[in-house]
């Protein structure tokens, strides 16, 4: 039997259609996009406008999933299959899709355009530079950056306080050596020494905002809004006061247009944006999905990590944002993630999989649906139908993913459907097309949000904890504290919380697997976000700067003697 493919393999061996094809499929003039080269384009935002007041809006639908393996449980893999699965059964459909990080491409993942039979193409332009969005975000961000140092060396008129520098720098490059850095060494004409910290580029704020804006005049707007420091007397500074809002709007002129891509199968995909979950509110913009609803039935999005996270952010960051209501949602689960959070094997990134993880164990899936349950029941939370997707390896047995359909219904899921979309992509989707389409016509009525605008900061981080992630509340340091009194001073009381946490549970503890009771989420700081709008709460040892394994994906990526990419996976 020969070997299956990398997903790079794959990739190369379909020819993509001309994205002049795509546009003309989806109903755009040849003035209202820009191609770079013939497999990629940025649309205009003035095509937006003009879809949306000709179409109806096409049905909104929502991937999250369990709370992910290391390995990931292929959310990406299942956003790209369902759109081409909803395809295959008739309906026009696109994906929309944040671009990854560097940071994890050549540190843990290699790739993240979906895999097997289900991505994005060209898959090597997707997961590297695309159209260069990320690095203008960068640029705009260390422009101020700069601004603020150069304001301090010429005087410092607006008496900005060096020790309350707010502000960061960014790299889209994991480093943990940047977390904690003095700048301005080196003597009078090298600038005022300082402590500073460098984030990873898709934490940024600036990131956060070219996701959440509406137009051109909103992502300006909210630039100004940014606070940068703040000032000896305590009040803010902003990118307004310190002239930079400008030239940062100037630098993501063209970003801020959705970039279409296509999947394996020829259908339309929207890349544009890519926030972390665990760090940010880890969601595609705002712009690309209105775009990708103004020309299609049904729109396939995609949120970072578990329901706790990108899901949880997407109802109440980003649905409050774009006034868009989702009218179903996808949970991906698959064996081996369930029989983990059942106390069995261990899933370490680039090591070889745990042979427990692969052999028979109904048992420890069983147990290991407590956490399926949980995911099941936070989106339910917010009145959104869920279907499970199942997403097959060849080691699955049937008795254990009998038992997974069996949880999944018994927790309030439509649904539970196996695919086998990475080995056959959309016609491995077919069953689950088919069920998420029915589950989207009746729509959710009673979409809710968590809380309202108006409940206290403090309270709406205890609401996520107790009702989201099932803790016994919320401890905050003295610091923490002292800065959700100051955001409230500052009149941010109403934003939406984003919780920056670990991934791997849906406590603060990575280690605490299934689904933890008997716990208290610790907040040791507040970020204020006053540009993207919401308050980001840390929570636990949660890092805003990934650090690198002991083996980078980085290592296996290469060029080969014809120059062309290999290594992504």
């Amino acid at each position: 039997m020969s070997p299956f493919p990398s997903d790079l393999e794959i990739a190369r061996g379909v020819a993509p259609r001309p994205i002049a094809d795509v546009a003309v499929d989806l109903g755009l003039a040849t003035d209202e996009y820009e191609p770079y080269g013939w497999t990629k384009a940025k649309v205009h935002l003035s095509a937006i406008e003009r879809l949306e007041a000709a179409n109806p809006r096409g049905k909104y639908v929502l991937v999250s999933a369990i709370t992910p393996t290391p390995l990931g449980e292929g959310k990406s893999t299942v956003t790209v299959g369902l759109a081409q699965g909803l395809r295959r059964i008739g309906h026009r459909a696109a994906a929309t899709i944040r671009q990854p990080s560097l940071g994890p491409v050549f540190g843990i993942k290699g790739g993240a355009a979906g895999g097997g039979y289900s991505q994005v193409i060209p898959m090597e332009d997707f997961n590297l530079h695309l159209t260069g969005d990320t690095h203008a975000i960068g640029a705009a961000h260390n422009l101020a950056s700069a601004f603020i140092d150069n304001h301090l060396h010429h005087g410092n008129e607006l008496g900005l306080d060096s020790r309350r520098i707010l502000w960061p720098h960014v790299v889209d490059i994991s480093d943990r050596a940047l977390r904690h850095a003095v700048i301005g060494l080196g003597g009078v004409e090298d600038g005022i020494p300082r402590e500073t910290e460098w984030q990873i580029t898709v934490a940024s704020e600036v990131m956060a905002i070219l996701a959440l804006a509406r137009d051109l005049p909103d992502l300006r707007a909210r630039l100004g809004r940014t606070i940068l420091a703040l000032a000896r007397d305590g009040k803010p500074v902003s990118a307004e006061d310190l002239h930079v809002a400008g030239p940062m709007a100037v630098l993501l002129r063209d970003a801020i247009m959705p970039n279409l891509l296509q999947t394996l199968e020829g259908g339309p995909a929207f890349v544009h944006a890519g926030p972390f979950a665990n760090i940010a509110h880890g969601n595609s913009s705002i712009l690309a999905d209105r775009l990708a609803l103004a020309t299609n039935d049904v729109v396939v999005t995609e949120a970072g990590f578990g329901s706790d996270m990108g899901a949880e952010k997407f109802f109440d960051i980003k649905c409050r944002a774009s006034g868009l209501r989702p009218d179903a949602a996808v949970i991906v689960a698959t064996v081996r993630a369930l029989k983990m959070h059942g106390g069995v094997g261990r899933i370490v990134a680039g090591k070889p999989l745990d042979p427990a993880l692969t052999t028979e164990n109904p048992q420890a899936v069983r147990r290991g649906c407590a956490n399926l349950a949980a995911h099941v029941g936070i989106v339910r939370r917010f009145g959104v139908p869920v279907v499970v997707a199942i997403n097959s390896f060849p080691t699955d047995a049937a008795s254990e993913v009998d038992v997974i359909a069996e949880e999944s219904l018994a927790a309030g899921a439509a649904d539970a459907v196996t695919t086998s979309l990475f080995a056959q992509g959309g016609a491995g989707a077919e069953g689950l097309a088919t069920a998420v389409w029915q589950a989207a016509q009746a729509g959710a009525p009673d979409f809710h949000f968590l809380y309202p605008d108006e409940m206290p900061l403090a309270d709406k981080i205890e609401t996520i904890a107790t009702r989201i992630y099932g803790a016994d509340g919320v401890d905050f340091t003295p610091a923490a504290t002292r800065a959700l009194a100051r955001a409230t001073d500052l009149g941010l009381g109403s934003l939406p919380v984003c919780v920056a946490k670990t991934q791997y549970s849906l406590s603060h503890e990575a280690a605490l697997k299934g689904r933890p009771t008997g716990f208290r989420v610790p907040v040791r700081d507040i970020a204020m976000r006053a540009g993207a709008g919401f308050i980001t709460a840390l929570a636990g040892d949660m890092r805003t700067m990934p650090g690198l394994p002991s083996h980078p994906a980085g290592e296996k990526i290469d060029l080969d003697a014809q120059g062309r990419v290999e290594g992504l996976f």
